[in-house]
């Protein structure tokens, strides 16, 4: 079941995609020459593409013409066949999309968005923000993610979106391993990507086409070696690996997952570093248990 050239280049949001952390100056800035560093070394260790300017890249501190440069930088650092599909949330769907326009000018080739971040409208709302965006004209990826925005994606949302033609597929964060094959019973076209690391195995499993990775920002080999096995229910080879991994996936669905891939990537040799207020750097106990979880995988020879 691994993937095709002719799929990905007809689905670019198959296969694992990085949602990219960013790295910053001291002074706050993006550091755009340490970024296209990061995206073309993914590419370099076998990740199918990136998702910057999502919660992981830290998007809501970011203002849109930053996020449309760091769309620019990663489209220029990656390489051809390789993925960019820039997250496009934002409080309302105006600006979401003007970002989506944006990536649509620089060459991304699909967008990923949440429903509207705070407001809770309803089921027209998030009908009227997806519509809106899908104006623009690029293939959209939901975003499913209840825990942060209080909006739940339920699979007969998704399907009604996707009946709709406003959707390909859908980034499942909510936890809930159950909610694939209903959605799948709804909306048997749509795409299920995993959304959450320390799920990854039971949605693989399950049928899904994609993985929206945090720590493959860490060991972006070991992620694809563990996704392929998984989609080909290699059990044999995915089993003992996740387990392996797990008590490093389950950082990113924990509230400070951007402080824990940052710190991990530091131990790694990669460019973590710091993040922006009002992320604050993590204090004694909990740098402590990063620092075994991350130690541990990586003396194992994960990479």
């Amino acid at each position: 079941m691994s993937e095709t050239i002719a799929t990905r280049a007809s689905r670019p949001w198959h296969g694992v995609l990085v949602a990219t952390t960013l790295p910053f100056a001291e002074d706050y800035s993006v550091d755009h020459d340490a970024f296209g560093e990061q995206v073309a070394w993914l590419a370099a260790n076998g990740c199918h593409g990136v998702s910057p300017n999502g919660s992981l890249g830290e998007y809501q501190t970011l203002t849109d013409d930053e996020r449309g440069e760091i769309i620019a930088t990663a489209i220029a650092a990656a390489p051809a066949g390789f993925t960019v599909m820039p997250g496009v949330a934002a409080y309302g769907a105006l600006q979401a999309r003007r970002l989506a326009e944006r990536a649509a000018l620089a060459g991304a080739q699909a967008v990923m968005l949440l429903p509207p971040n705070t407001y809770r409208g309803g089921r027209d709302s998030i009908l009227d923000h997806y519509r809106t965006v899908a104006q623009v004209g690029l293939p959209i990826l939901a975003y499913n993610n209840p825990v942060d925005t209080r909006i739940d994606l339920t699979p007969a949302v998704l399907a009604e979106l996707h009946a709709e033609g406003l959707i390909v597929g859908v980034k499942e964060f909510s936890g809930d391993v159950r909610r694939y094959y209903e959605i799948k019973e709804l909306a048997p076209d749509l795409d299920v990507l995993v959304g959450s690391d320390d799920l990854v195995l039971e949605l693989a499993i399950a049928g899904a086409v994609g993985w929206i990775a945090g720590y493959a920002n860490v060991i972006p080999r070991s992620a694809v070696e563990l996704y392929h096995a998984a989609v080909n229910r290699d059990l044999d080879k995915a089993l003992p690996m996740y387990r392996e991994l797990h008590r490093l996936l389950r950082w990113d669905s924990k509230t400070e997952f951007v402080q824990a891939v940052k710190r991990s990537m530091d131990l790694a040799g990669r460019r973590g570093g710091i993040a922006r207020p009002p992320r604050l750097p993590p204090g004694p106990d909990l740098r402590a248990r990063i620092d075994a979880d991350t130690r541990a995988v990586l003396a194992l020879g994960h990479r």
